[in-house]
């Protein structure tokens, strides 16, 4: 089964063929056609379409797609271009020129940084207008911790950036000692004071990825 178009296909396909994907297949088909859903279908599996498995040196986890119209492109914090950045982005990019003296940017589909070998990934893939959470036990985290899983498997390094709580809570599914795993508080304004800004992930993850001789994420947004 080819969904992606790249070497994640071959990766996923033992969970391509589970029930459970299946299952979300069918739901996710049916929900198109009766109701507002976010992403566009065509962009559900953008973050590993843009960032083929080989190419994965870091993974900034997500939980949902943004569920304002117009807001989700497949890719975790992004916003399509046009739209307004996020408050959670907008700290992003606050904690980004404190680190390494980038300025904020005026866009953020982040697609730049997916193609630097940024895995942008949300635990769930979909979402309903204006329902946030709305498709939490869809089963979309049995499809994204297999990523995960399959991540934590390379036997390159990779560095897994986990911002809040939720994200947090998949550690237990990065087992392997050659990566690094960065924690902070989420970048949302209702956390973002409480250890997120000054956290310098982005010059922590560019000296791993140096120390371990492989090229460094340039993270300016264009």
């Amino acid at each position: 089964m080819k969904l992606v178009g790249n070497h994640w296909d071959n990766v996923l396909d033992c969970e391509y063929h589970k029930d459970y994907f299946k299952r979300i297949v069918a739901f996710i088909n049916k929900e198109y056609q009766e109701r507002e859903i976010f992403p566009p279908k065509s962009r559900i599996l953008r973050a590993l379409t843009l960032t083929d498995y080989d190419d994965v040196r870091v993974v900034i986890l997500g939980q949902d797609p943004y569920h304002g119209v117009g807001e989700a492109n497949g890719l975790a914090f992004a916003v399509s271009d046009g739209v307004k950045l996020p408050p959670s982005l907008r700290n992003i990019y606050k904690e980004l020129y404190s680190d390494l003296g980038i300025p904020p940017a005026g866009v953020g589909n982040l697609e730049c940084w997916a193609k630097e070998g940024v895995l942008l990934l949300n635990a769930v893939l979909t979402v309903e207008k204006d329902k946030p959470a709305s498709h939490k036990s869809l089963g979309w985290e049995n499809f994204t911790d297999a990523i995960i899983r399959s991540l934590n498997d390379k036997d390159s390094p990779v560095v897994f950036i986990l911002w809040g709580n939720f994200a947090k809570g998949k550690k237990s599914l990065i087992t392997n000692p050659k990566h690094y795993v960065i924690e902070s508080t989420h970048p949302s304004p209702f956390s973002a004071n409480y250890g997120f800004f000054g956290s310098k992930p982005f010059s922590k993850t560019n000296e791993f990825l140096r120390k371990n001789h492989l090229k460094e994420i340039d993270w300016h947004v264009y």
